[in-house]
C-alpha cells in the first residue's frame, strides 16, 4: 500500500506529537492514467494488463476450438540468470514472464508478449531469452 502526501504528514506529525487534524473531509485523487496508457481489462475471471492482451487471449481460445492449436499457456514463467551467491552476498535469479506461450499442433512452441511500447528492460530480457531457450520462438506483438 502507498500513501498519499496527505498520510505520510499525519505519520511525521503523530510521530512527533503534533496535533493532527481530522481526515473526515479529506478529498480523494481520481485515478491516475497508467504508464502507458494500457486498460485493465477482465475476461472468463482473468485480469489481463491491456485490452490488447484480452482481445490476444480470446483469439487463442477460439484457435483451440477450432484445433489450429494444442494449448496455451498465461504468464509463463522462464529463468535467464540463475540466482547465486557471490561474497556473502546473495543476488536473485533474473526471470522473463511472458504473456502466453502457445502449443502448436506439431508439438512446437511459441511464445508471445504484447506490447505497446518495448522498453529497455523488455529488450535486455528478450536478449537473454533468445540465448538461454534458443529452442524457443519469441513474438512480440504490438
Amino acid at each position: 500500500m502507498r500513501w498519499t502526501e496527505e498520510q505520510y504528514q499525519e505519520f511525521i506529525k503523530k510521530k512527533k506529537g503534533l496535533p493532527v487534524k481530522p481526515q473526515s473531509k479529506r478529498k480523494r485523487k481520481s485515478k491516475s492514467k497508467s504508464k502507458y496508457n494500457n486498460q485493465k481489462t477482465i475476461v472468463d475471471g482473468i485480469k489481463f494488463d491491456s485490452k490488447k492482451e484480452a482481445e490476444y487471449y480470446c483469439q487463442l481460445k477460439l484457435l483451440k476450438q477450432a484445433g489450429k492449436i494444442k494449448d496455451y499457456r498465461l504468464q509463463p514463467r522462464y529463468e535467464l540468470q540463475p540466482a547465486f551467491e557471490k561474497n556473502g552476498k546473495k543476488y536473485r535469479a533474473i526471470t522473463y514472464i511472458a504473456d502466453f506461450a502457445i502449443i502448436n499442433n506439431d508439438g512446437t512452441t511459441e511464445v508471445v508478449d504484447i506490447k505497446g511500447v518495448e522498453t529497455q528492460v523488455f529488450k535486455i530480457k528478450k536478449k537473454l531469452f533468445e540465448y538461454m531457450y534458443p529452442d524457443l520462438k519469441l513474438n512480440v506483438v504490438k
